[in-house]
């Protein structure tokens, strides 16, 4: 895949997972007090957009077709997930605190969601995903442009 096929569709898909985690937040703190639902609308956006980003990453980025089990690679996919939600979290938070508006959460969640894209797609290539990308498991061919390995 070329460099501009792979940037615009990494960040596409952050785009619809972004869509995803912050319309899910939304949908939470539609049920009250803003005060008291943040923290299980950000914990439920969260996961409702990893779900998302790793069904599209897996499949359109990596292209894996690989046998590595699902619960295990989704478990590397979500650790390696844990230092950019933390970015991701902080951020949204700290401009909650500072501005107490909804305008401005969404605006530190976007910031800190795209820092946190750029970071794990560079971690999902090299720790979750490498087998795919070098085509080295043994029940998979390498795609096109890959050579097999000596």
């Amino acid at each position: 895949m070329s460099l501009p096929t792979l940037v615009l569709r990494y960040a596409g898909f952050a785009l619809l997972a972004m869509a995803a985690n912050l319309g899910t937040q939304r949908a939470v703190l539609a049920f009250g007090d803003p005060e008291q639902l943040l923290l299980p609308a950000i914990a439920l956006g969260t996961l409702i957009g990893l779900a998302v980003k790793y069904t599209l990453d897996k499949r359109w980025i990596f292209h894996d077709r690989g046998t590595t089990p699902l619960p295990r690679q989704f478990a590397l996919y979500s650790l390696m997930g844990l230092a950019t939600t933390a970015l991701f979290w902080g951020t949204e938070t700290a401009f909650w605190l500072l501005w107490h508006s909804d305008a401005a959460r969404e605006l530190g969640a976007a910031l800190g969601l795209t820092v946190g894209y750029v970071v794990k797609y560079r971690l999902d290539r090299r720790f979750v995903f490498a087998v795919a990308m070098t085509g080295e498991d043994s029940n998979e061919t390498p795609r096109e442009g890959q050579e097999q390995a000596a």
